[in-house]
């Protein structure tokens, strides 16, 4: 069965980038004239994906404003003579779901891709991007297509980032077998220490099956229910999770300086 649905989890104050995500939601932060998010939702445009479960915060309304038609704005385009503008503002062809996270209630990674498991039927998979990074390719190409043409039917597997050695101390390096299936994360390690330069950045194929247990995991050490134990769980039990490397760049959107670092790269200043 090809994959055809994204789950995107979007929601959250984006307590890093305060004050402005009072008022401008995390995955609408501007990179270049696009929201943040809208790269992971072109990506997965690309590669074929034809249904977006975006999960959202509370009071979420930029996000599905974004994605919708505006009657208004398309009558003022084409009273002033600007047609050529229009299709910068025209609704993507995908059927999209807006999922609400509740503001109180469990935290973590597992939490919004387990929200998404309704719209995702038995012995189907589905991409889980997080919305608020993506990996960047000059040519235009899509990583989601590479990752999804590098993942056996009905298996599941992990994107990496390529960093080098002086930064992966900086994030969770990815330990894997001879045969390039995940084994665990090493979080932060000092560059000797690292068992590879490539880092885990939240992007995924899931089976339904896994899917399914993010409602299941339980609590971690930091107070979180997180994604990675599930994959630690399903690979402790036998599963294999492939790990694929990203051909493009890796943007963080989510702090400020990796947000100003991807805007210089996106309009071509480094």
């Amino acid at each position: 069965m090809s994959i055809r649905k994204a789950i995107i989890p979007v929601a959250g104050w984006g307590a890093r980038r305060l004050p402005i995500t009072k008022a401008v939601e995390k995955c609408m932060l501007p990179i270049g004239n696009r929201p943040l998010v809208d790269y992971v939702v072109q990506d997965c445009l690309m590669a074929g994906i034809e249904e977006l479960i975006f999960i959202v915060s509370e009071h979420s309304t930029q996000l599905e404003n974004y994605y919708r038609s505006n009657i208004h704005l398309n009558d003022y385009l084409k009273r002033n003579g600007k047609d050529e503008l229009l299709p910068l503002v025209a609704p993507i062809k995908a059927k999209m779901h807006f999922v609400t996270q509740p503001s109180y209630g469990k935290y973590g990674t597992a939490v919004p891709v387990s929200l998404a498991s309704e719209y995702i039927d038995e012995d189907e998979s589905a991409v889980v991007l997080m919305g608020d990074d993506f990996i960047y390719n000059q040519d235009g190409s899509s990583e989601v297509k590479r990752l999804i043409e590098a993942t056996p039917v009905g298996e599941s597997s992990l994107l990496a980032a390529q960093v080098s050695l002086d930064e992966v101390s900086r994030y969770g390096a990815i330990a894997m077998d001879q045969s390039g299936n995940y084994q665990r994360i090493v979080e932060k390690p000092a560059p000797e220490e690292a068992p590879s330069n490539l880092i885990n950045i939240s992007k995924y194929i899931l089976t339904k099956q896994l899917i399914d247990a993010c409602a299941r995991v339980e609590i971690s050490p930091r107070g979180e229910y997180e994604l990675p134990d599930v994959i630690n769980a399903h690979v402790s039990n036998g599963g294999i999770v492939k790990v694929v490397a990203a051909r493009g760049q890796y943007l963080d959107g989510g702090s400020l300086e990796g947000w100003l670092h991807a805007n210089n790269v996106v309009v071509g200043r480094s």
